[in-house]
């Protein structure tokens, strides 16, 4: 909330946020050694005589810990200020473990700036001479464009572009150039913001959709308008980007032909998984003669040239190539392990992998430049991360899976404290800033925004999405969520309280604020505020939702219910008797419906096929200032919402509505309904001393 907050309610406790390695080690039962850019590791790794390589550290923690003599209290590997250059990931091991008594941390020294960096810092930039490539040119672009050879400074993996996007498995791809701490955009017609459309499909031949509408198929390939890819002389590395047929599914594919008579493009396989629509957006990518901007590249992978329009004078940022393709901190079956105070940046691949263990713990970090996912936590129970800065990143922030859907065992994942943005450069759709699996994870006090596709994308059980502020997502998608969840009726046991979700965005079919789709049921959305939302709280066919005690503000409408489960139509009548009778056979029946009761209310629709309606959401105690508040239709009626006790007004008493100060003046009628007060003072980001050390760093680079 965008309010004077009263600061003393929001004291940060640093043991509990994991953040006591800060402080400089004190105690006779610590060790302490440190690594440094002007070390060596014939050294013993001591402040005077540094190590060169995290690696030499680790290694004699290793031999200190395994001798009989070793010093049995913590670890502290101090890393001193200057950039590491990783052409391979830093691993740890189960043998790399410490305790809950004795930590092992890496961690910056003091307040010096420490850079892990999977790429290389490029130099020799220079005018483009060659007639043959500035006729290629814009004329505009002529006098700006740079060169420089990276074979010449000895880098000759540039990696590929791959198919990448909704539904493609994520993976390590191309070569991408960073300048002043930001991504340079792949030379791409139209420019970027812009969008050309397709025009249609041969013959005008394609095959019907649930929408009534036509599908060109994948193998016809898409027709596009004008002359413009007559200009380009090498179309062999050529490749088109493109929400093929919806707007929640764009993928990146390889221009296989490109017929300049009949403006015809086919693609490579696996084509996008939808066929092509006419009238959806895409643009071309990967051709020198569209460099034709600032901030604009092209590799020209034959020949190892790099072209560049910098968008400020190239001496005065860092030009940073991708190189790395595995991860810069890959932990497995790692236990009590804390990382923190670093920047990790400008790889082809994920910034940190975490794979089981326990009570890992990424702290104080900015995390940017990043090709794929920020942190992938797969497996083991207790990890964190916490108070970290991610940014920029390829596909999603921050991935938690964990917990075991079989026993109902909670992992205890935590992200906490982080500020997420920009999220979704290259996959776009699917891709959030936060993706929950399994169960028992909790994602709480982060702000996150400017994001194409959803904020944070929820599948399992007993999760915990609290006190997050979210705005300015869905900016390039449509039907899409700032939080979402859908297709499962034993996704159960989730609460989503104490969130302010803001002004996103949305295209085609437009957004939600908490989006359960496709009958997903079962989800606490209480106490939650929500400003300039086109749709707030969306139940899509789904049952035992409670909305409770939430403010919506301008929202259109705030409460949505529809019975998408009742329509007899093949799509969503195989979605309900089919894949999802299927998801609920996956699970122990017995444990479920001991935890969850409301499911048995299910075997007397499946006894027969006639659809299951949107029963048991209850609608209660909630606050409607402007807009619309409630909209119930397809096969849904309004008796099948439990409304009661809920204030629908002009004018509530909020504090100050300019400043989206949305708390409740002690004169406003709503306390009359059995409203609760929200305790807006504590959402969003705490100031503790992780996120002191990331403003810190950030400001060093």
């Amino acid at each position: 909330m965008r309010i004077s907050w009263n600061k003393s309610l929001v004291v940060p406790v640093l043991m509990a946020m994991g953040l006591a390695f800060f402080a400089n080690p004190a105690s006779a039962a610590e060790t302490d050694l440190y690594v440094s850019t002007a070390g060596n590791n014939a050294n013993p790794g001591t402040k005077a005589k540094p190590f060169a390589s995290l690696e030499a550290a680790r290694d004699a923690i290793r031999l200190r810990r395994a001798s009989q003599s070793a010093v049995k209290g913590r670890f502290t590997v101090w890393i001193r200020g200057g950039i590491y250059p990783r052409t391979q990931s830093f691993e740890l091991t189960a043998q790399d473990s410490g305790t809950k008594e004795s930590p092992i941390v890496y961690c910056a020294y003091k307040e010096e700036n420490v850079r892990l960096v999977g790429g290389r810092t490029l130099k020799g930039f220079g005018p483009v001479t060659d007639p043959s490539v500035l006729s290629r040119l814009d004329e505009k672009a002529r006098g700006h464009v740079l060169q420089t050879d990276l074979r010449a400074q000895g880098i000759d993996d540039f990696g590929q572009l791959r198919s990448r996007g909704f539904g493609r498995p994520i993976v390590a791809a191309h070569a991408e150039l960073f300048f002043g701490g930001a991504p340079m955009t792949l030379a791409r017609w139209p420019n970027e913001g812009e969008w050309e459309q397709i025009a249609g499909f041969p013959d005008d031949a394609g095959q019907g959709d649930d929408h009534g509408g036509k599908i060109g198929t994948l193998e016809g390939g898409f027709n596009y308008t004008g002359d413009r890819p007559r200009r380009w002389k090498d179309t062999s590395d050529l490749w088109v980007h493109g929400y093929w047929a919806w707007d929640w599914a764009n993928s990146y594919e390889r221009v296989e032909s490109l017929d300049l008579e009949r403006r015809r493009v086919k693609t490579a396989p696996p084509h996008g998984l939808y066929g092509f629509r006419k009238g959806q957006r895409f643009y071309f990518l990967n051709a020198l003669e569209e460099l034709d901007q600032p901030g604009e590249y092209y590799l020209d992978r034959k020949t190892g040239i790099l072209y560049f329009w910098p968008p400020k004078p190239i001496e005065s940022g860092e030009a940073l190539l991708s190189l790395l393709e595995t991860p810069l901190l890959k932990m497995t079956d790692v236990s009590h392990v804390r990382v923190g105070g670093m920047i990790l940046e400008c790889t082809r691949g994920d910034a940190v992998t975490i794979t089981g263990g326990e009570a890992d713990q990424i702290t104080g970090c900015a995390i940017r430049l990043i090709g794929d996912y920020g942190v992938r936590i797969e497996g083991g129970h207790g990890h964190q991360v916490a108070s970290c800065d991610i940014e920029n990143t390829g596909d999603g922030g921050v991935s938690l899976s964990g917990g075991d859907r079989q026993t109902l065992a909670p992992a205890g994942h935590v992200v906490e404290n982080c500020h997420f943005q920009k999220q979704g450069r290259w996959s776009k759709c699917y891709v959030p800033a936060v993706l929950i699996g399994g169960v028992g994870q909790r994602v709480s006090h982060n702000l996150i925004h400017d994001h194409p596709h959803c904020a944070i994308l929820f599948s399992g059980n007993e999760h915990l999405i609290e006190f997050n502020e979210i705005h300015h997502v869905a900016l390039e998608t449509g039907d899409v969520g700032a939080i979402y969840a859908g297709r499962d009726w034993t996704f159960r046991g989730n609460r989503i309280r104490y969130n302010f979700i803001h002004e996103i965005g949305g295209v085609g079919m437009g957004s939600m604020g908490v989006y359960l789709d496709d009958c997903v049921s079962g989800v606490e959305v209480v106490g939650n505020i929500f400003y300039h939302v086109t749709r707030a709280a969306f139940l899509g066919g789904g049952r035992d939702h409670r909305v409770e005690n939430n403010i919506f503000v301008d929202c259109n409408p705030a409460v949505q219910l529809d019975g998408r489960g009742l329509d007899r139509s093949p799509v969503w009548h195989d979605m309900v008797y089919d894949y999802m009778k299927k998801q609920l056979a996956a699970v122990p029946a017995a444990l479920y419906r001991e935890r969850y009761p409301e499911i048995a209310a299910l075997d007397r629709y499946y006894a027969t096929d006639g659809g299951v309606p949107p029963e048991h959401n209850v609608v209660a105690h909630n606050v409607c200032a402007g807009g619309k508040w409630l909209e119930v239709g397809w096969h849904a009626k309004p008796g099948m919402l439990e409304l009661r006790d809920n204030y629908v007004g002009d004018d509530p008493g909020f504090v100050d509505t300019a400043r989206m100060d949305f708390r409740l003046k002690e004169g406003s009628p709503v306390w009359k309904t059995g409203f609760k007060k929200i305790p807006v003072e504590q959402i969003g980001l705490r100031d503790d001393q992780g996120r002191r050390a990331v403003k810190q760093l950030k400001a060093a680079s």
